[in-house]
């Protein structure tokens, strides 16, 4: 069989504790069993995990909608009995760090747009030192790829003692994340080995897009639009495909810019999170100084340079941030391509960038 399993076993610690007062109870921790097939942690005809993860992007989309697209409309069974109480919620509160805050801030606008309810963003580690307000009306969206960040841990201990109704969106079944929110949403991307989100960043999109079609699927002014973003996602995959076979030209414009010294990206509307995204990709894995820009900015205006476009599969417009960081990647998928052989070409390591953790578990 090409199936193993993974054994997650509790540890036994001696602890000290005083004599006189009563022992503490012993903790039975239940055994979990991960299946998975052998090829998902081997990079099989890739030469990086990097690289196979970006191009398993149209299987991971997939499995994010699986079952979840049923008969023109949207079924989560995570948030079915929650819903009501989200919809009464006077404001959406999205929290995450790095890539999980950026698929946050690129699905914030379709969120506002199809259930009317006002989204905040906030980074886990800034909403627990300023102590943000959050209320019992409120729901608080935790996003996070592997559900064990320790920021967005302590940000989702806070939400609950303020008694907001706590949503999870993770790719890890089990985790504390999924433990301790009320209800979520898994993407199922699949295991992802990078330490550069890829895969995860695009599921946790439309897993946020498919949390806003259900949750105003009670509104008929917007069922047009709801109707043409449930056709964009079915399509999605194919779409994203068809930028996949954009490498040899994302390859090219990685070695024109493999000798520059800084990388801004522009983006505005649906596309700032891309540009924000895109840049995070560049830094973490190429080492290259990248800033993500807000396209409307006047100072734009007095850049002067070549122009290269990329021309890559038109799709519903909140949808777009998915297809353009690929060629990032690959536009969703521009930037993780670019930076993959930018990377590459510049000599660093691409699955384990200096300095850099999959899942940061400290503070």
């Amino acid at each position: 069989s090409n199936c193993f399993k993974c054994y997650r076993m509790a540890v036994c610690l001696s602890l000290k504790f005083d004599q006189d007062k009563e022992k503490p109870a012993s903790v039975q921790r239940a055994l979990s069993v991960l299946e998975m097939e052998v090829e998902q942690i081997k990079k099989g005809n890739y030469d990086h995990f990097m690289q196979k993860e970006i191009h398993e992007q149209p299987h991971s989309l997939t499995t994010t909608m699986r079952g979840r697209l049923k008969d023109g409309g949207i079924l989560l069974g995570g948030l079915k009995e929650h819903l009501k109480t989200i919809r009464r919620s006077r404001r959406v509160v999205f929290v995450g760090c790095g890539t999980s805050y950026n698929a946050a801030l690129a699905a914030r606008p379709f969120v506002e747009e199809l259930t009317g309810i006002p989204v905040t963003m906030e980074v886990a580690s800034d909403l627990l030192d300023r102590q943000g307000p959050i209320y019992r009306e409120d729901t608080a969206v935790f996003v996070s790829q592997s559900g064990e960040t320790a920021d967005t841990l302590l940000a989702l201990d806070y939400a609950l003692a303020n008694g907001a109704l706590c949503v999870g969106i993770t790719n890890t079944v089990g985790s504390t994340l999924s433990r301790r929110t009320h209800c979520g949403v898994h993407i199922n991307a699949g295991c992802e080995i990078g330490v550069a989100s890829t895969k995860a960043y695009t599921s946790q999109i439309v897993a946020m897009a498919m949390m806003a079609l259900a949750i105003g699927s009670d509104q008929i002014s917007t069922q047009a639009r709801r109707d043409a973003i449930i056709s964009g996602l079915s399509n999605l995959p194919k779409n994203v495909s068809e930028v996949l076979k954009l490498d040899v030209e994302m390859k090219e414009l990685a070695s024109s810019l493999v000798d520059s010294e800084s990388l801004l990206v522009f983006g505005r509307g649906y596309n700032y999170a891309t540009a924000l995204e895109g840049a995070l990709k560049v830094k973490e894995v190429a080492l290259m100084h990248s800033e993500g820009m807000l396209a409307g900015k006047p100072f734009v205006k007095g850049i002067s340079g070549s122009c290269r476009v990329i021309e890559v599969p038109e799709v519903a417009d909140c949808l777009q941030p998915v297809i353009n960081i690929i060629p990032l990647q690959k536009n969703v998928f521009v930037m993780p391509v670019a930076a993959y052989h930018l990377t590459v070409l510049r000599g660093f390591d691409v699955d384990q960038p200096r300095n850099l953790a999959k899942s940061v578990t400290t503070q």
